[in-house]
């Protein structure tokens, strides 16, 4: 069976088991499946606010992982006539390489340039809510990069 990441410490659990889990209110358990990439965007008080740069890609190692990562202009419905943008997002586990592929469509205002912030998970990072202590930096202009891990 699977093995889950604790979000809050990084701990990586075994799957198949029961658990007593402490749940204080400012830390809700909270576990992200091994073979999982989550993007974490900055602090925005509302979605209109900025800009999400940079991304910080958090990759929860142990099986292969994909995520599309979907933008549009957050306050109109020009998506429906296709103005929107995906990025493909792939983890290979053997060659421990994130490849973030070509980006599709685009929109209005969109960033054409931006910053992804690669991240590993582990108990010593990227961990919890804050932006990770260490992270590769990767500028990112539409076309595919690869990160080796």
């Amino acid at each position: 069976s699977a093995s889950w990441y604790d979000f809050w410490t990084g701990k990586l659990i075994p799957g198949g088991q029961t658990i007593d889990a402490a749940a204080p209110i400012e830390t809700l358990p909270l576990y992200i499946k091994a073979g999982s990439i989550v993007p974490m965007g900055p602090y925005l008080q509302y979605a209109t606010e900025k800009a999400a740069d940079p991304i910080e890609l958090r990759v929860y190692a142990g099986a292969n992982a994909s995520f599309v990562l979907y933008e549009d202009e957050n306050d109109t419905y020009n998506y429906e006539q296709g103005k929107y943008s995906t990025i493909v997002l792939n983890w290979n586990e053997a060659d421990k390489t994130l490849t973030i592929k070509d980006r599709k469509g685009e929109f209005p205002g969109m960033l054409k340039d931006r910053t992804f912030r690669v991240v590993l998970v582990s108990a010593k990072n990227g961990t919890g809510v804050e932006p990770a202590k260490q992270a590769e930096e990767v500028k990112y202009s539409g076309k595919e990069v690869k990160v080796k891990k």
